[in-house]
């Protein structure tokens, strides 16, 4: 599987109405977005799989992360058959650790060794009696251990949260044979007040995360950035503006080496399917 162009990472295809979720996942692959990417926080994650699919033809759909704390590696290599079986080669498994925090919330030590267990589970993934391929499957990594398994385990990496910077240094890693697929959310609106109040508390979750936090400060962003969630670390990390700056920003991870890149688009609704926001980026994709 090779994967380029621009894609939608969307929490409301995973959590909104399924019937919605699908009538907007038949659009988006009307509007040209190549693949359709939805988180795994708990759920039934293979349901929302399918259901995107069954709706589609041609779209691929990614998971963007299956959190591999909540799966049995056997389950996922079955449930990954069979929707490969019936919708042909267009499930991309995005696979992580997600975070210490969440993960030792509901059982403390739980999440140990990450990199371990991250190989523990692609090795399974490979004894399964229908193995996932190899490539056909991403990892979200972040650090240069992670982006290293990411060469010899899977055809690349996902990594969420980051700038074209953090692009360009994931691709001198990887080296150009794997996928390089970032995230970049973006706040479509020209009123920085009206993109901080949307972005920011939003922001500020995601920097209470370690892995997060650890990953931009290595970047250069101090740990003042951080605690304020300054204007400077906001800029590089959410796009916002106008159709052509969103665009801009695309255009910078895309020279940066990535192959595809999937906006995330935020509103004043955390719950709402920002169709209008998809349909005007769509639009000014061409």
């Amino acid at each position: 599987m090779k994967l380029d162009g621009i894609g939608v990472w969307s929490s409301q295809l995973r959590y909104g109405d399924p019937a919605e979720s699908a009538d907007a996942a038949a659009e988006l692959e009307e509007l040209g977005y190549r693949a359709l990417w939805i988180p795994d926080v708990g759920g039934p994650v293979f349901d929302s799989v399918g259901n995107l699919l069954a709706a589609t033809d041609k779209a691929v759909v990614a998971t963007g992360i299956l959190n591999l704390w909540m799966h049995e590696p056997a389950d996922v290599a079955a449930r990954y058959h069979s929707a490969t079986e019936e919708h042909g080669d267009r499930f991309l498994l995005g696979i992580g650790v997600s975070h210490a925090p969440l993960i030792d919330a509901g059982e403390p030590g739980r999440y140990r060794r990450p990199l371990a267990a991250t190989r523990a589970f692609l090795e399974q993934l490979d004894a399964a009696e229908h193995p996932v391929p190899v490539h056909s499957r991403v990892l979200a990594a972040l650090g240069p251990k992670m982006l290293d398994l990411s060469t010899t385990h899977a055809n690349g990496s996902h990594p969420y949260l980051v700038t074209p910077d953090f692009t360009a240094k994931a691709r001198d890693a990887l080296g150009d044979g794997p996928m390089l697929l970032p995230e970049q959310t973006v706040v479509l609106t020209t009123d920085r007040e009206h993109a901080r109040a949307v972005g920011t508390e939003w922001l500020r979750a995601y920097l209470q995360l370690p892995n997060y936090a650890n990953n931009l400060l290595r970047s250069g962003f101090t740990q003042d950035d951080i605690d304020t969630v300054s204007d400077r670390l906001f800029d590089a990390i959410i796009a916002w503006g106008d159709e052509e700056a969103i665009l801009r920003r695309v255009s910078e991870h895309r020279d940066a080496g990535a192959d595809h890149v999937c906006i995330q688009v935020l509103d004043s609704d955390p719950k709402a399917y920002p169709r209008d926001q998809w349909r005007r980026i769509a639009a000014a994709i061409g």
